[in-house]
């Protein structure tokens, strides 16, 4: 392979149009079917990158690998030269040619909100792992039709409908921040706040949906005056009932959800799903508009580094617990019961001690999705002790206003000043807004509990409203220092802790667990 050109720019810009088309003539083969075509082209050569990741989810996950049949032509039909220069980047030789055509498939049989899907019910497609972007031409107007394989599979995104099946994004930013749903979905729509909202659900279960709209309008609602108002003209949420599945994206104006198809009707399934509607609908200004200086642009082609992940998502988090409850989704028993139960797993978590929550948001591309044996020991999530400490930051904050002011004055505060003008901030800039509304300087708390491993003061910031942390008074069996976890009818070690027990006696992860005291499992 000869050596890769520079990457090209055209003399102008503006004579450049891209527009997409998306086919699934056989959804049962999984491959949707692209056609990108570019034309007012004026360089020697095109050159065309896959994003391998997609914000809101941070992790290189590789999109080109589900990329296959790549072909090249002019708008006559005669073929192209092109080469591959990296795993994401391809490069066209366009000489005085004007007009291109460049055809592939992408492979899309995994059902999850970052990635795409495609079977005989449904096409689900992200922009990040479905489109190129063209460097130095990511700002212009993108052109997306969409080629059903039967006509009555509707659509559902959030980008305008320029003619039947033809969309348009103006940039490629947004065409990323825009999923689409196509197939036998059900639409359900409603009014919130004055404005226009949508429930597209994909698939079978036991979901009411009436009861659910009713929760997420009050949701929204309560989201809506933290802020003083919603932030765009129609919302869209994306729900996927699956076999087993668990997760949420943010977009500015939608959200992709994920919930197993029969989790709807037991008390605590169903709140976690509230929580989940609420917190990738926080996100709506806590991230996708409230960002690091980091991600205030996207580069689509590598990591994109900050210590504030355990803000946008660990205050998310805290917030996903309290919005249900100030919606009456669920009462403050069942409040204090979710927060005491995230409390027990950050105190069993002994990689407290040696993660420190800002770092845990650096590392995040390589450690929090990739978990191994010792992840326990050495690590601790930005999710879960971000809420953490969002609650001791709120009790603070409370305390020392005499409760005037709340966390909800650091959101309103962080909104006006970044995020409706979507201004990225530092993480001084995030401690500042901390500390005026605060009222004190934080510089030892932030030291502590965000760039270090203290044990967090949670007995003191509690008892300042009357709460204590206590055991439940259940019998604990003895402590052997592992997880284990059935599977074929076999006890499998899953993690051993550190120092304990288990690890002083050998015991690994891996390890089959035979008999206990002679005993063995499974055994009468």
């Amino acid at each position: 392979m000869r050596e890769a050109n520079p990457v090209s720019t055209a003399r102008s810009s503006t004579a450049v149009s891209i527009a997409y088309q998306v086919a699934m003539s056989q959804p049962e083969s999984h491959l949707f079917e692209v056609t990108l075509t570019v034309t007012g082209w004026q360089s020697d050569f095109l050159d065309l990158k896959l994003p391998v990741w997609t914000p809101g989810s941070y992790l290189v996950r590789e999109y080109a690998k589900h990329l296959q049949d790549f072909r090249v032509a002019t708008i006559e039909g005669n073929p192209l030269s092109w080469q591959k220069i990296s795993k994401n980047h391809w490069q066209i030789e366009t000489g005085e040619i004007s007009g291109v055509v460049v055809r592939y498939r992408i492979f899309a049989a995994e059902l999850t909100v970052r990635t795409n899907h495609l079977d005989s019910t449904h096409g689900y497609f992200n922009g990040a792992a479905l489109f190129f972007f063209i460097p130095g031409f990511d700002r212009i107007p993108i052109d997306v039709t969409i080629v059903p394989p039967q006509i009555h599979w509707q659509i559902a995104t959030t980008l305008p409908e320029i003619a039947p099946y033809r969309f348009q994004s103006p940039d490629f930013d947004t065409l990323v921040d825009s999923p689409f749903e196509i197939g036998t979905h059900a639409k359900y729509e409603f009014q919130s706040v004055g404005k226009p909202h949508e429930f597209a659900i994909w698939g079978r279960g036991n979901l009411d949906a009436e009861k659910t709209i009713a929760d997420t309008d009050r949701i929204i609602q309560v989201e809506a005056e933290i802020f003083g108002g919603l932030p765009y003209d129609r919302y869209l949420f994306l729900l996927h009932l699956s076999a087993g599945g668990f997760g949420g994206l943010e977009h500015k104006n939608s959200c992709s959800l994920n919930y197993p198809r029969l989790g709807f009707r037991q008390p605590d399934r169903y709140n976690r799903f509230m929580q989940l509607v609420a917190h990738e609908f926080f996100h709506l200004w806590n991230v996708k508009r409230i960002r690091p200086k980091a991600l205030e642009t996207f580069d689509y082609e590598r990591e994109n580094y900050t210590p504030s992940l355990w803000f946008c998502e660990g205050i998310t988090s805290y917030y996903d617990t309290v919005i249900p409850y100030r919606a009456k989704i669920y009462d403050v028993k069942t409040f204090l019961k979710i927060i005491s139960q995230d409390i027990t797993r950050f105190l069993t978590t002994p990689g407290r001690h040696v993660q420190p929550l800002s770092e845990s948001s650096w590392d995040a591309w390589i450690k929090l999705y990739r978990r191994d044996a010792n992840s326990d020991n050495s690590q601790i999530s930005y999710y879960l002790k971000g809420e953490i400490v969002a609650l001791l930051l709120e009790l603070k904050i409370r305390n020392n206003s005499r409760n005037k002011v709340s966390l909800d004055d650091v959101m309103r505060r962080m909104w006006q000043q970044f995020g409706k003008d979507e201004v990225g901030f530092s993480p001084t800039q995030l401690q500042e807004v901390f500390e005026s509304v605060a009222g004190e300087k934080l510089d030892d708390f932030f030291e502590c509990y965000l760039h270090g491993t203290e044990e967090l003061p949670l007995g003191e910031y509690l008892s300042y409203f009357g709460l204590r942390i206590e055991n439940d008074g259940a019998e604990q069996p003895p402590f052997l220092g592992l997880k284990a976890i059935a599977k074929n009818d076999r006890e499998i070690v899953q993690f051993v802790e550190v120092n304990s027990p288990a690890q002083q006696a050998g015991i690994e992860a891996g390890d089959e667990i035979l008999a206990i005291a002679g005993l063995r499992i499974g055994g009468e």
